[in-house]
């Protein structure tokens, strides 16, 4: 397989793929981006209108390069895109390649590295390669009871933009994580909410003793605890400034446990009663969107990678970044990449000097 030694082939160019690419450099490895979209800030643009950060601008940074402004405030969605474009320019500078509309819809392995194919049929090929494309493209859509036959919308939050993308005076959002708190507290202005979830709602203080929370996660070293088992990360609780709280407290949005069944414009709780819904809002999280890797026997059955801390078990040479509670609580955020790519890339440069030594020899 023909090869380039020194360059290091990265699958996304959000938040991940720009640590990776950080990382490479920092390493004396020349880093090829290969981004899906045609900009480089990963699925940020994507998210919907009024998300903004759970963590401070401070505590929310990539290596290398802070947010402007207010360290104490919390950077809205078109903010970190800014950033995230900012962070990229200057890797290029520095001699990162980078690589918009450019997706890639295969990989394959061999004794030199390996090689992927985009859409367009380009080949392209290196020593070692990471999967840094995240899960936004790969939305969790739960098989729930009658949804086939809802007569309503049907929205996951990776396609909800703002209350304008769901019609009716009812909807359902289904989840107990913070999106799901958020889009529901934001639909309530405008619309009957009922928050439908199969645990009760966890929320956590946002500012205790007038810090932030990550503020005590960065003394404590809470960011920093590894992971016994990734594949099997807890529930995260929801943020609070005391808004959500004071909301449902006072019934501006509703939280129930999760419905029984849908059929046709009602929806079945699980005392008995009914009644009618307009539209259901799935805010259920998502799962790695890794389809380029399934030649490669590196996935599960279900999609997922089999590895450990973002080193692949099947492949030497083969890395991955962003996913969700990949070694420590912070891994799949702005805050945490950083550190998971730092690792992650070192431990594949090692891979790749003795790689070469071998070929040597």
């Amino acid at each position: 397989m023909p090869n380039d030694n020194d360059r290091i082939l990265i699958v996304g160019a959000g938040q991940s793929g720009l640590a990776a690419a950080h990382a490479a450099l920092e390493h004396g490895l020349r880093p090829l981006l290969l981004e899906a979209s045609g900009r480089t800030a990963g699925s940020w643009p994507r998210y919907y209108d009024s998300l903004a950060l759970f963590s401070p601008a401070r505590y929310s940074s990539l290596p290398g390069m802070g947010f402007d402004g207010d360290p104490e405030r919390y950077p809205r969605r078109d903010e970190v895109v800014s950033y995230l474009e900012r962070y990229a320019a200057a890797l290029i500078e520095r001699g990162a390649e980078l690589r918009t509309d450019a997706r890639v819809s295969t990989a394959e392995a061999g004794e030199e590295g390996f090689a992927v194919r985009l859409e367009g049929g380009e080949r392209l090929s290196a020593g070692i390669l990471i999967a840094a494309s995240g899960s936004f493209g790969r939305p969790h859509r739960p098989a729930l009871p009658g949804l086939g036959t809802f007569t309503g919308q049907v929205l996951h939050v990776a396609d909800y933009r703002s209350p304008a993308s769901l019609p009716g005076e009812h909807v359902i959002v289904v989840g107990a994580g913070n999106s799901a708190v958020q889009v529901a507290y934001e639909l309530a202005g405008q619309r009957r909410v009922t928050l439908a979830s199969r645990t009760p709602i966890r929320f956590v203080q946002q500012r205790p003793l007038g810090r932030d929370l990550h503020f005590w996660f960065r003394v404590t070293g809470f960011d920093r605890l590894p992971l016994a088992r990734a594949e099997h990360p807890p529930a995260s609780p929801v943020l609070d400034d005391g808004r959500y709280r004071q909301a449902l407290r006072e019934d501006r949005y509703r939280r129930r446990a999760m419905f029984t069944r849908l059929d046709g414009d009602q929806v079945t709780w699980p005392d008995g009663g009914r009644e009618r819904v307009d539209a259901v809002l799935l805010a259920t999280g998502y799962q790695p969107d890794l389809p380029y890797l399934a030649g490669l026997g590196a996935l599960t059955a279900d999609g997922r990678p089999r590895q450990r801390r973002g080193l692949s078990l099947t492949h030497g040479g083969l890395g991955y970044l962003g996913l969700e509670w990949q070694r420590t609580p912070s891994s799949n955020t702005l805050r945490g990449v950083g550190a998971d790519a730092r690792r992650v890339v070192a431990a594949l440069g090692r891979h790749l000097r003795g790689h070469r030594k071998h070929v040597r020899a």
